[in-house]
This record gives C-alpha cells, sequence and structure tokens, in this order.
C-alpha cells in the first residue's frame, strides 16, 4: 500500500501538469519584441467563458487575474532588464470574438517598430563559436550586448566619434560619422577587431 507521502509528491506533478494542460488552450496571442536587452516573447492568455487573464513574458508569468466579469479592457506590464511599458487591448470584434493588440511605451507594436528603426542600430555577430546581439540606442548612445549594458568610453576623432567598449577581450568601437545628407542623419558603424560588421534586420 503507498504511504501518505508518496501521494502527496505526485500531487504537484498532477497539478503542474493540469496547468501546462490548461495554458494551451486559452492561448490567444504571441508576440516578439526586440527591445535593447533583447528580443522578448510575450504571451496572453484569454479565457472567454472563465474571464481568466493570463500575461507570460519570456516564459515567466507575470499577470494573472482569475473569473473577470468584463471581458474587454486592457493589461499593463513591463518588460525586459529596462522595464519597458506595455499593455494588452482586448476589445470585442463581434458576438464571441475578441481582439488583442499589444502596445509598447505607449505605441501600437507597428508604430514601436517604425520608431525603433529609426532610434536604434542592431548588429548580430559570432566571436569565438557564441552569437552576440549589440544593440546602440542612438539617443542616449547606451549600448547593449546580449542583454546588459557596456561599460563604454567615448572620443571625438576627425570625422566623428567612436564609442569603444569590449565583448569577450574582443576590442570593438562604433564609429559615428556624419552622412553630409540631412535625411540620413548620422551613420553608425560596427568595427570588431577592425572588422566592419553589416547591420542586423530585426
Amino acid at each position: 500500500m503507498a504511504s501518505s507521502e508518496e501521494i502527496t509528491v505526485c500531487d504537484d506533478e498532477i497539478r503542474s501538469r493540469y496547468s501546462h494542460l490548461e495554458k494551451m488552450t486559452d492561448l490567444v496571442a504571441v508576440w516578439e519584441v526586440a527591445l535593447s536587452d533583447g528580443v522578448h516573447k510575450i504571451e496572453f492568455e484569454h479565457g472567454t467563458t472563465s474571464g481568466k487573464r493570463v500575461v507570460y513574458v519570456d516564459g515567466k508569468e507575470e499577470i494573472r487575474r482569475e473569473w473577470m466579469f468584463k471581458l474587454v479592457g486592457k493589461e499593463t506590464f513591463t518588460v525586459g532588464a529596462t522595464k519597458t511599458k506595455a499593455a494588452i487591448n482586448i476589445d470585442a470584434v463581434s458576438g464571441f470574438a475578441y481582439e488583442y493588440t499589444l502596445e509598447i511605451n505607449g505605441k501600437s507594436l507597428k508604430q514601436y517598430i517604425e520608431n525603433r528603426l529609426k532610434t536604434t542600430n542592431t548588429w548580430i555577430l559570432n566571436l569565438g563559436g557564441t552569437d552576440y546581439r549589440i544593440v546602440l540606442e542612438k539617443d542616449t548612445m547606451d549600448v547593449w550586448c546580449n542583454g546588459q549594458k557596456m561599460e563604454t568610453a567615448g572620443e571625438f576623432v576627425e570625422d566623428g566619434t567612436e564609442t569603444h567598449f569590449t565583448v569577450a577581450d574582443h576590442s570593438c568601437c562604433i564609429k559615428a560619422v556624419s552622412s553630409g545628407k540631412r535625411k540620413e542623419g548620422i551613420i553608425h558603424t560596427l568595427i570588431v577587431d577592425n572588422r566592419e560588421i553589416p547591420e542586423a534586420v530585426e
């Protein structure tokens, strides 16, 4: 005969399996958002019969609400190391159909992506078998590498500025030079060990 101890050990396992099953049935939206500290996955569950709302960021539960009588509304939370403000809008389309839209920093995801293309540069490179994602925030000149804000040293040079930092013992520099054209403004180039790295498209 099984002891009571053996039965309670299985209890948590059953509960976790059940919650995973439950999660799969109410998942209504998944977004991937590129921020300076990395690409984050946002998942949203909406139980239209129970009124349940659950927000996951990178697989971690951020918000859980059970038995919400109002099925439409807004859930606000933060994403990533930079604590970027995010919100999911829940709107009724018709009958029991709902539309889910994600806002980042008060902008629709589309507007946010368009704005981000103007305010950041991103490079993806491989050094010694490891992938690195380097992001420059043009307005602050902050440099991020794989989710970590880098220590940098800036200097003025003859044709612009250089921002120096190190990644895995490799010498890196982001060179900022005026293009001479008003539309293009400043051109930023990443140089690693005297090699120019092409910009990535996210």
